[in-house]
């Protein structure tokens, strides 16, 4: 019964109406079966990628990569990053142009790219998207791998986009390209 207290309750039961606080620390020391965020205290399960997914991930990473010899750019998949004191996200690609001094960076990426998968809800992944835009993230991508769509997400919220591209940089990522092989 032991087993079943403080951060592991909430793991195996998030629908207990009490749920134990942790710190950020504890959190950063922590190992996950399945990578988790850590959201004012307490520790958030990230939905489980499946192959399409992870594809996916690969394929944007793989073509972000092509700019990082010529422009300095560091493309990483699945890095936590320090939002605000209190959060953590992890992003499924998050494309750096300032290397990151620090484990977790606490500076805005210049690309973070959010990758659908099935069991992903609405409202919780539209929350993550402004607590990037709040952050000061300046390019916040939205690839879905189901429909083949890809989206950016502003101040104006989610907007429909035909290929990805990225200001200042020679790249442009259709769905073409990206889904030709998945």
């Amino acid at each position: 019964m032991e087993e079943f207290r403080g951060w592991r309750a909430m793991l195996c039961f998030p629908q207990m109406a009490t749920k134990a606080q942790i710190t950020a620390e504890q959190y950063l020391h922590m190992t996950f079966e399945h990578d988790a965020e850590f959201v004012r205290g307490e520790i958030v399960e990230r939905t489980l990628p499946d192959l399409l997914h992870s594809a996916t991930q690969a394929k944007v990473c793989f073509q972000l990569a092509n700019l990082r010899s010529r422009f300095r750019l560091l493309p990483c998949i699945g890095i936590r990053m320090k939002l605000v004191e209190g959060l953590y996200r992890v992003a499924d690609v998050a494309v750096f142009s300032n290397h990151p001094v620090e484990d977790y960076p606490e500076q805005p990426p210049l690309v973070v790219v959010e990758i659908i998968s099935p069991d992903d809800r609405h409202h919780y992944v539209m929350k993550k998207l402004e607590e990037y835009r709040n952050w000061g993230v300046q390019n916040i991508w939205v690839v879905d791998p189901l429909s083949k769509r890809f989206a950016i997400y502003t101040e104006m919220g989610l907007q429909y986009i035909s290929s990805l591209a990225l200001a200042d940089y020679p790249f442009e990522l259709s769905p073409s390209v990206l889904f030709s092989d998945l």
